[in-house]
C-alpha cells in the first residue's frame, strides 16, 4: 500500500490544519496507522496512532490539540491539528504497521508516505 500525505501549509500560531493521508488500496482492519513528524535537525517523533478498531493514542505534546481519524470507505486517515504552535513546525508523515503497534514501535511501520510540510509562525 502506498501512502500520500496532503494538506500541509503555513499557518499562524493558534490556527488549525487538517492533514490527509490517502492509501492506494484498502487499509484493512488489522493495521495501525501512525502520524509522525520530523523538524529540521531533530529526530523523527511519533505524534499519533490509530489502532485497529479505531482507538487512538497521542504524544503528550499534541494531546488535546490533535485528533487522528480514519475513513475506511475512503482508505484515508486524517490528522486534525488545532491550536498550532511554532514547535509543531515539521515535515509530517503517515505510516502503516501490520498489527497493533503504537508510534513508539517505529520499526514496525513498514509503509511511509513522502511527507507534507507544516510551518507555524
Amino acid at each position: 500500500v502506498q501512502l500520500v500525505e496532503s494538506g500541509g501549509g503555513s499557518m499562524q500560531t493558534g490556527g488549525s490544519l487538517t492533514l490527509s493521508c490517502a492509501a492506494s488500496g484498502e487499509i484493512g482492519t488489522r493495521v495501525s496507522m501512525g502520524w509522525f513528524r520530523q523538524a529540521p535537525g531533530k529526530e523523527r517523533e511519533g505524534v499519533a496512532t490509530i489502532y485497529p478498531g479505531g482507538s487512538t493514542y497521542y504524544a503528550g505534546s499534541v494531546k488535546g490539540r490533535f485528533t487522528a481519524s480514519q475513513d475506511n470507505a475512503k482508505n484515508a486517515v486524517y490528522l486534525q491539528m488545532n491550536s498550532l504552535k511554532p514547535e509543531d513546525t515539521a515535515m509530517y508523515y503517515c505510516a502503516l504497521a501490520l498489527g497493533y503497534f503504537s508510534f513508539r514501535d517505529t520499526q514496525k511501520y513498514i509503509s511511509w508516505g513522502q511527507g507534507t510540510q507544516v510551518t507555524v509562525s
